[in-house]
């Protein structure tokens, strides 16, 4: 059997789809997922095929993978791959590796996968095709981020062996490790005597599954329920839920949180945009928090209770031994607190003085408008910049699956890329990519690859011709803003360019025609080049450079 066809029978162990962009060293490799039954989808650049696999991987809970060419196709996804092993995103990079140091391909491949956080795998085989043995599902999904290191002739020949099985892992994956029981229990009476309980889960919490036992728990000692910009949607529809905390909390969410007497954080690792650069948690409050990783205890703010341990078998734990210790009380909850999180938790619902102007739309109308025109059953991506807030908090979405948010590395021009990997994952939802207009421009490209694969997506670029987030940082302080600030081009025709649908909205008039694209059968993804105002920078941006 040729080594190739050996790695695709053990590629489609771990997924059905795999990214990524052909060149002389993975040639025979793409062919051979081919043969396998594996769909490839074929990116304009490695940095778009990265974070496409990311996205797959975090809302289709699979494995994400990804191939590319040696060298500069490497290098090329480097971006998108740091964003994944910060994520931790369980997440497969099959790289060809010129292997003589002579080739002006090579790399130290292991040098670049440590410094930017990664495993590193190197595959040399001696003739048999279990030696070495290729990490199991089991194995991806706990190690997170992996970058396989092909000898080039492995995968650039048609190199063969005796062997006709895939070269897994024989060993059984790992049981959860386990926590202190000890520490638990001490996090069950300390749920028991707060008065002010709330809960913040984050992006651990997504990935153990863990929002039913949440829930259940903070019925029980009366939690109010927030999340993190990363798990946005988890408790969608709870009736103590107040979204996400941190820099995006609308005002309600940010008293209450404030206001709490013990902060749980679930798998959450309440970092500065969480927690507001710690201003967020009162000095007198109890801080807890459970996380996977123990080496996370602490790493942002101080931390009263520490539990390493699967978020979801921690809590199903914690809420046993609460129900056998301690009675249901209402903790933070109350009648009157209901109605206040129906009425102002949403920033949709608070009153803005409107800003818009008849060639530009302020972006907190545009995206109410939006909100309101859309299916509830959507999965939205947004990029990084100045206009982040505004799709990340006035769009809703209905669970966590309706929210992909590629932020850890905090680079623009992912999020078209996001929205691609998270639409193939969701094929059921209308996928919509929130952008600016700096990193659509870098990721342009990536509209030929949506329009080939007939994705119905709606695209929205929040045009303020700027690169916002330097305008309204750099600006106050009287420093010259020649080189981040732009003439306005017309990115709807570039759109068109590439076959897209799209409109130009500078008036919440302008929207009209997309109604017509939401009925109809969506045959074209729409862009819609939003003209925003942009006359100060977006509250939480104000609210991070200003602490």
């Amino acid at each position: 059997m040729r080594f190739v066809d050996a790695v695709a029978r053990w590629v489609s162990a771990h997924t059905d789809r795999v990214f990524g962009l052909v060149g002389s060293g993975n040639f025979h490799l793409v062919n051979a997922l081919g043969r396998a039954g594996i769909d490839f989808v074929a990116t304009r650049h490695e940095g778009g095929a990265a974070t496409m696999a990311d996205a797959y991987a975090r809302i289709s809970r699979r494995t994400g993978v990804l191939t590319v060419h040696q060298g500069p196709g490497f290098t090329n996804a480097l971006t998108g791959l740091a964003e994944a092993a910060k994520s931790r995103t369980p997440l497969l990079a099959l790289v060809p590796e010129a292997t003589s140091r002579h080739s002006n391909f090579y790399l130290d491949v292991e040098a670049f996968a440590r410094g930017i956080g990664a495993q590193y795998v190197q595959i040399a085989l001696t003739g048999d095709l279990r030696s070495p043995a290729l990490p199991s599902p089991a194995t991806v999904q706990s190690a997170g981020t992996m970058i396989l290191g092909f000898p080039i002739h492995l995968l650039a020949n048609d190199t063969s062996s005796d062997e006709d099985d895939p070269i897994f892992e024989t060993e059984e994956p790992n049981a959860p490790a386990p926590f202190s029981e000890t520490d638990a229990d001490r996090l069950a009476g300390l749920l028991a005597t707060a008065h002010r309980p709330v809960f913040i889960a984050g992006h651990g919490a997504v990935r153990a599954q863990a929002r039913e036992s949440l829930a259940h728990l903070a019925d029980q000692c009366g939690a109010l329920l927030a999340v993190s910009a990363r798990a946005k949607g988890l408790f969608a529809g709870h009736p103590f839920y107040l979204d996400v905390c941190g820099g995006f909390a609308s005002p309600l969410t940010a008293e209450l949180v404030r206001n709490s007497d013990l902060v749980v954080a679930w798998g959450a690792s309440l970092s500065m945009w969480t927690t507001r650069h710690g201003r967020l948690i009162d000095p007198s409050a109890t801080v807890a928090q459970i996380t996977l990783h123990p080496a996370d205890l602490g790493t942002h703010h101080r931390m009263d209770c520490g539990i390493a341990g699967d978020v979801r078998l921690v809590a199903e734990y914690i809420d046993a031994q609460y129900q056998r210790q301690h009675r249901p009380h209402a903790g933070y909850r109350s009648a009157e607190l209901r109605r206040r999180i129906v009425s102002q938790v949403r920033w949709n619902d608070l009153p803005y003085d409107d800003e818009s102007s008849p060639e530009r739309i302020d972006p907190r109308t545009l995206t109410v408008a939006l909100d309101d025109m859309l299916p509830a059953e959507r999965v939205v991506a947004v990029d990084s910049g100045n206009f982040m807030g505004y799709p990340s908090m006035y769009l809703q979405v209905p669970d966590e699956q309706g929210f992909c948010f590629s932020q850890a590395f905090q680079s623009i021009g992912l999020g078209l890329f996001t929205a691609i990997g998270a639409a193939l994952a969701r094929p059921d939802r209308l996928p919509v990519a929130a952008l600016g207009d700096g990193g659509f421009l870098m990721a342009v490209s990536e509209l030929e690859t949506l329009v080939r694969l007939k994705i119905p997506m709606l695209v929205i670029v929040y045009d303020d011709a700027a690169y916002g987030a330097e305008v309204h940082h750099f600006g106050p302080e009287g420093h010259p803003l020649t080189h981040v600030t732009f003439p306005e081009r017309d990115l709807a025709a570039i759109a068109r360019g590439f076959g897209c649908q799209a409109l130009t909205v500078r008036t919440r008039a302008d929207l009209a025609p997309l109604a017509a694209w939401l009925a109809g059968p969506k045959d074209q993804p729409l862009l819609l080049d939003a003209k925003i105002t942009s006359q100060g920078g977006a509250w939480w941006l104000q609210e991070a450079f200003g602490h």
